[in-house]
């Protein structure tokens, strides 16, 4: 018997329908497994960048420089990241300072912001270096003034005078009247921003991968964002 042409398109129709349904789902499903999805990427404005500056992609990572975990991310993840995608121009890295380990964290963050402020290109040289130095005990006290001028002294391009001046300076002047600790500030505002509350924690555009320690996730973001 056959069937009318009525029945022919209902029965068209619905297939139709549920393999639209489907491939939504299955689309939303694969860009939400990356992580959280912001409605913008955080501001690099006025953040030391390292990367071409028309590179299409962006990665921001949100960091302390007592946390042990960012000192593994910068000696594991970073280095193939540099390698497969920023060396190529196709991403542009950005480093926000957060401020969880307070005191310590704060003089850190401060020394590196007086680095770039006065010698941008020196920068991604200290930062590494602040990591290399930070000691497997995280009870003891390592960041301190003379530690900073230890490690400033070892970067050719780092007048370490001046260095230790400004971060003396900024320690001693309101927050409002020091444009270093401005710069946390804005820094701060932005962890609040995006509900930073561990670290590392990884933006790609303006997607927050799960789990940063996850090198493939990230190369997959970082690709979908390229759309490859």
């Amino acid at each position: 018997m056959k069937k009318s042409p009525l029945k022919v398109i209902v029965t068209i129709t619905l297939i139709v329908v549920v393999l639209l349904v489907l491939l939504v789902v299955l689309v939303n499903r694969d860009s939400e497994s990356f992580g959280r999805e912001f409605d913008e990427a955080p501001s690099t404005e006025g953040q030391p960048t390292y990367g071409d500056s028309d590179a299409p992609v962006t990665v921001v990572e949100f960091g302390d420089y007592k946390c042990p975990g960012c000192k593994v991310w910068d000696e594991s993840i970073f280095p193939q990241l540099e390698a497969d995608y920023i060396d190529n121009g196709d991403v542009q890295f950005s480093y926000v300072n957060v401020l969880f380990h307070r005191g310590e964290s704060q003089l850190a963050s401060l020394a590196a912001e007086a680095v770039y402020a006065e010698n941008p290109e020196a920068y991604w040289d200290f930062h590494h270096a602040l990591f290399e130095d930070q000691p497997e005990n995280q009870q003891a006290v390592w960041v301190t003034t003379d530690k900073i001028e230890e490690i400033a002294d070892g970067i050719e391009e780092i007048d370490t005078e001046a260095l230790m001046e400004d971060v003396e300076g900024a320690l001693e002047d309101d927050i409002e009247s020091n444009p270093l600790m401005n710069e946390l500030v804005i820094d701060d505002d932005l962890r609040k921003e995006f509900e930073v509350d561990s670290t590392p924690t990884i933006m790609i555009n303006n997607v927050m991968v799960e789990d940063p320690f996850d090198y493939e996730v990230i190369q997959d973001a970082i690709d979908e964002a390229l759309g490859e």
